[in-house]
């Protein structure tokens, strides 16, 4: 006789089976509605990128004692953070020549320039920017030497939304006067 062998092999039971079957499904039922409602998740990974932009912009702004501006493009395709002076403080924004922060994680377009653009990353295909409103109103917030948001030198900005959407929801990051404390809540 071989050892650990069993003449006698065992099957499973047809009740075994089904409580088997019942507990999958109850799995897809409850887990399928979230892994297919993905235009939330990146909307509100969009809301989570801007947020934590707009840290680093401040943040940058008290490390470097310079000007930082996120500039939201009129199309709701992104943002981009660049560098102001004094003497370029009022300049209107143009594309081509502003003086982009540089992205030091090497994520963003070229690994260079400080640009979030959704339309080229699959993370954010669904997502745009519906709504930019600042006191100023400008599509522009501005991080002075101290991390605070100035509409120019020395001078204190009002508060400023930027809502995010992906058609059927919305998103609201809200900036606050002078401090530049972020909130972020479900828009209607």
């Amino acid at each position: 006789m071989h050892a650990g062998s069993n003449p006698t092999a065992r099957a499973y039971t047809l009740i075994e089976a089904i409580v088997v079957m019942v507990v999958l499904a109850i799995a897809a039922v409850l887990l399928i509605p979230h892994l297919s409602d993905r235009g939330d998740t990146e909307l509100q990974a969009a809301a989570r990128q801007l947020v934590a932009d707009i840290s680093w912009a401040q943040c940058d702004a008290v490390a470097g004692q310079g000007y930082r501006r996120l500039h939201f493009f009129d199309d709701g395709r992104g943002w981009c953070l660049y560098e102001v002076t004094d003497a370029t403080f009022s300049d209107p924004f143009d594309e081509n020549t502003a003086a982009y922060v540089e992205d030091v994680w090497r994520t963003r377009r070229g690994g260079g320039d400080f640009i979030v653009d959704f339309s080229g990353d699959e993370r954010f295909s669904s997502v745009a920017i519906s709504d930019v409103t600042t006191a100023e109103g400008g599509r522009e917030l501005t991080f002075d030497q101290l991390g605070g948001t100035v509409a120019a030198p020395g001078l204190g900005a009002g508060a400023a939304s930027v809502t995010l959407s992906d058609g059927s929801d919305n998103w609201q990051v809200g900036i606050a006067p002078v401090t530049g404390r972020v909130v972020v809540s479900r828009a209607e």
